[in-house]
């Protein structure tokens, strides 16, 4: 183990006299101290999408979940994300790493978990951004045509979708940065101003009742378990801000807060929304609204408490939400891709998708090619005769969601065997121990919900071959990591022990 960690520290002080040197090994970096706390935060939150998550998940918990107890699988998953998130930063104060997931699990765990962590997390998010090309385009099709009366097929958004998201990465973060706060900040306030309205009025037809937050009704209602699964996915992407340590200012300090902001910050709002949304609409009708017609539940309370305009707004801010969100999964996407192109996994990737853009400092061939895999994605899906929302998004959100679910549970464990083994004098009995153990375990509790609510969650598209797929896909592309990392060890050393470890200075593992 010394040995093997001696070699890597090597290689890593090799990689940074690179860098330094300008040579043909060096290594391209991001570009450093592009964004700060905020920054962080608003990239974390886009991939929540708070407006998405409300609007297209709250409906479905109340009608076939937990029934008025939705609320209440939020405040549940916060406290569960919020554990696992105190481990997690734990371990973002010691390495800083675009990689994120891959670079803790590579050292908590080792080069072949870690490389299969790694190639989970890229593919969870390369299909995410599809998925939400994919609602993007049905919330702006419908839209138009209810407000405008224009019929415009949902692959032009889809396009123009693309466009936005390749410009976006190929300029750096901070351009992208710009845009998600306008976006976020404009889809907050319009779910705020229904929120505060309806507590302002001193609750809906039913008044006001505290049962919607009551932790106990979490476990009740139709399917429990689908209402907790849809609340958990509701948060995923919060764990990205890791991946921008290395273009923030001060990430060790920075990182860990923006994980916490984000995990409480939207947990918070999540609550208070899917609340007043449930109240303003009356306790004794809401399980019917949302059934019946699902944007009701928001629209109504809406329209009641805030004014006519605001539904009409809230519709357009539920595309540019969409939008938002799958900005953030493409920059996460790009990240990802970077990460493992400039170790040089295959040995192709480092000067095409590890290389960075000399003016900008982003990793705008890893963007293009997410670009491409994206476009491919929805065309196949397109040819197939899926529909956007139904096919396209539920389809590939629920991989994505599986994939990310086990590499999250996988971190917790990692961060249990790191501060064991590289800093036995920063452990600490909650932090480095008991969070991150009941992390992980709740972690994969929420992987056998989302098993065995697969069907229930996909719809229409619970008989497709995609769906039945999802378990056997996720688990082939972890299996074909670990082999690989295996093969690497034994035909060439060398890159193996680069794997997950290439930090640069003012960021190495300490």
């Amino acid at each position: 183990m010394a040995v093997d960690e001696g070699v890597a520290s090597a290689a890593g002080v090799a990689t940074d006299t690179a860098a330094k040197s300008g040579t043909e090994g060096a290594v391209h970096r991001l570009k450093p101290n592009a964004i700060g706390l905020l920054g962080v935060v608003f990239m974390a939150v886009a991939t929540a999408a708070p407006i998405t998550a409300m609007t297209g998940n709250v409906p479905f918990m109340v009608s076939s979940g937990n029934g008025i107890g939705a609320p209440a699988s939020y405040l549940v998953a916060m406290v569960v994300l919020a554990i696992f998130s105190v481990g997690f930063t734990s371990m973002a104060k010691h390495i800083t790493s675009t990689g994120a997931f891959y670079g803790f699990i590579s050292y908590g765990l080792g080069r072949s978990v870690g490389l299969a962590s790694g190639l989970l997390a890229t593919f969870a998010y390369v299909v995410f951004e599809p998925a939400l090309i994919g609602i993007f385009s049905t919330f702006a099709t419908t839209t138009l045509h209810d407000q405008t009366g224009l019929d415009i097929p949902w692959w032009a958004f889809a396009v123009l979708m693309l466009a936005v998201n390749a410009t976006g990465t190929w300029f750096g973060v901070s351009v992208a940065e710009k845009l998600l706060v306008v976006l976020l900040a404009t889809e907050v306030t319009i779910l705020a101003a229904m929120a505060v309205s309806v507590a302002f009025h001193g609750g809906g037809p039913d008044g006001f009742s505290i049962d919607p937050v009551n932790p106990v009704n979490a476990f009740k209602g139709t399917s429990a378990g689908l209402g907790l699964f849809f609340a958990f996915w509701s948060w995923v992407g919060f764990e990205s801000t890791a991946m921008y340590g290395e273009e923030s200012r001060n990430p060790k300090k920075i990182i860990p807060k923006a994980t916490m902001i984000s995990v409480l910050g939207v947990g918070v709002f999540y609550v208070f929304v899917s609340w007043m949304a449930i109240t303003g609409t009356g306790q004794s009708s809401a399980v019917k609204v949302a059934g019946d017609n699902p944007l009701g539940l928001f629209f109504g309370p809406t329209e009641r408490y805030v004014g006519h305009w605001a539904v009409d707004v809230m519709q357009w801010l539920m595309i540019t939400g969409s939008l938002a969100c799958g900005m953030a999964f493409h920059n996460c996407a790009a990240r990802y891709m970077y990460a493992l192109g400039r170790e040089g996994v295959l040995p192709s990737l480092k000067n095409t998708v590890g290389r960075t853009h000399a003016r900008h400092g982003s990793p705008h061939i890893a963007g293009l090619v997410q670009t491409v895999v994206s476009a491919v994605l929805i065309g196949a899906f397109w040819a197939a005769g899926k529909d956007p929302y139904t096919g396209t998004y539920v389809l590939l959100a629920i991989l994505g969601t599986m994939a990310i679910l086990v590499v999250q549970a996988v971190c917790s464990f990692a961060v249990l065997v790191y501060f064991r083994s590289h800093h036995p004098e920063s452990r600490h009995w909650f932090r480095t121990f008991t969070a991150p153990l009941v992390g992980g375990v709740a972690m994969l509790a929420v992987v056998t919900l989302l098993v065995s609510n697969m069907g229930v969650a996909a719809g229409p598209e619970s008989d497709s071959a995609v769906l039945k797929a999802t378990p056997w896909l996720v688990a082939l592309i972890a299996v074909a990591g670990v082999g690989y990392a295996q093969y690497l060890k034994r035909r060439d050393p060398s890159r193996y022990l680069l794997l997950g470890r290439t930090v640069l200075e003012e960021t190495k593992e300490r």
